[in-house]
């Protein structure tokens, strides 16, 4: 019984909270909808107005990009230099040994028949 009126319980709580959510929708959309007219008028109003503006920071961006790009590929080479140094040097001791298994292998030659 307990467990039934448990699961009721939780259904019950699932639909508000879907039926919430359904108006909170709804709700945001007819919000949306209404105040279209206003966003479409003052975005074109500031994009006019603003236009100026946009061009000066594609003129900078650019420039930027010209002078800090090669700065960049640089400091990311180094950085991908260091990743590669940084990643080898553990296995330093391991060529060590390889070394010298391959230098003894080598040296070791089969008796000639």
């Amino acid at each position: 019984m307990i467990g039934l009126t448990l699961a009721m319980l939780a259904l019950f709580l699932f639909v508000a909270c879907a039926g919430t959510f359904a108006l909170l929708v709804a709700a945001k959309a007819l919000i949306w909808l209404i105040l279209l007219p206003f966003r479409v008028l003052f975005g074109l109003l500031f994009g006019i107005l603003l236009l100026p503006l946009l061009l000066l920071k594609l003129v900078v961006g650019a420039i930027l990009l010209v002078v800090l790009g090669p700065i960049l590929v640089i400091g990311l080479a180094g950085a991908a230099i260091a990743a590669v140094v940084g990643l080898i040097v553990p296995l330093l001791p391991l060529l060590c040994i390889a070394f010298v298994v391959w230098i003894v292998a080598r040296s070791v030659r089969p008796a000639q028949a």
